[in-house]
């Protein structure tokens, strides 16, 4: 983990649960998307390696007391079958419906986690496959709950139209890795290729969570920050940004113009790539306000 996490450290004493409650949701979608195509190849079976390596730290507490021992036994001859995926899957279908469980996030937010953990593991060997796909897509149509909430219904609308004519080409496939990029938390994967992903979202603009080498003004306009910055302090941004005669607004609002992603993310965020802002501001563009969320990148490129 990166040591400028700074903002993060005194958060953790109070999100512990949160994240636990995250990673098991997490893990079910990996698991399950690892096995949409039916074989687990040696990449998607190290990123339940990782997995197991990023959360040993709660291995003497529940659930991962009885969660991990498993996929440890199930990993003792470097194979994943598909039945030992069902008995982890079954242990944590059991875990996430105690009571102590489910009541610390409801089933929407629960579904959505599981999402992002369905697209890593779909990710997890940098490549998407038509069977993949095919499953994706069913799992989403029987998942009506999650529908008007973001990325469900972008993701869903890119899925058919991928498969309207009934050949995925390799442009489509290209564009929904593209898109699948803006969910995966990379410091948490072990193959996903981030290069590779920010070079396909440069050629293909989706409307998700940034845009792709937006054009900034600032004269006048309103920005307000979200997550933790690799490059600065809030403040200091906020000096920048008034500097360049621009306003600076702590929250998201229909007057802001821009909102910038910080860079590092925020692992306590309960979709760990993006936070309560990001999803505010995608609901005001949805209603018609001009938002354009912008990575910190792009918004530090702009002013050299």
């Amino acid at each position: 983990m990166k040591m400028n996490f700074y903002e993060v450290y005194d958060y953790r004493a109070f999100t512990a649960p949160a994240e636990i409650h995250k990673a098991v949701n997490s893990l079910i979608g990996m698991l399950k998307g690892v096995q949409f195509d039916v074989v687990v190849n040696e990449d998607e079976l190290s990123e339940v390696v990782n997995w197991c390596s990023l959360h040993r730290r709660f291995e003497s507490r529940f659930p991962f007391s009885e969660i991990i021992p498993v996929i440890d036994e199930a990993l003792s001859d470097h194979q994943l079958t598909n039945e030992e995926i069902q008995d982890i899957l079954w242990l944590c279908e059991n875990v996430v419906h105690h009571d102590g469980f489910k009541n610390f996030y409801d089933l929407i937010t629960s579904s959505l986690q599981q999402l992002h953990g369905i697209i890593h593991g779909i990710m997890s060997d940098n490549k998407i496959n038509e069977k993949e796909i095919d499953q994706l897509s069913e799992w989403m149509e029987d998942r009506d709950l999650l529908k008007g909430f973001y990325p469900f219904d972008e993701i869903y609308s890119l899925l058919v139209a991928a498969k309207k004519d009934g050949v995925i080409t390799e442009d489509e496939k290209n564009m929904l890795k593209a898109f699948f990029g803006n969910f995966i938390d990379s410091r948490t994967s072990y193959n996903v290729n981030e290069i590779e992903i920010k070079d396909l979202q440069s050629k293909y603009s989706v409307g998700g969570i940034c845009a792709v080498c937006p054009d900034i003004t600032f004269e006048n306009k309103t920005f307000s920050f979200t997550g933790i910055s690799g490059k600065a302090k809030r403040s200091e941004i906020a000096e920048t940004i008034l500097s360049q005669g621009g306003l600076f607004n702590n929250n998201v609002t229909k007057k802001t113009d821009y909102l910038i992603v910080g860079d590092d993310g925020n692992p306590c965020w309960a979709f760990s790539c993006y936070g309560r802002k990001v999803e505010k501001a995608v609901q005001l563009r949805k209603e018609g306000s001009q938002i354009i969320i912008v990575h910190e990148n792009d918004f530090w490129d702009e002013l050299h």
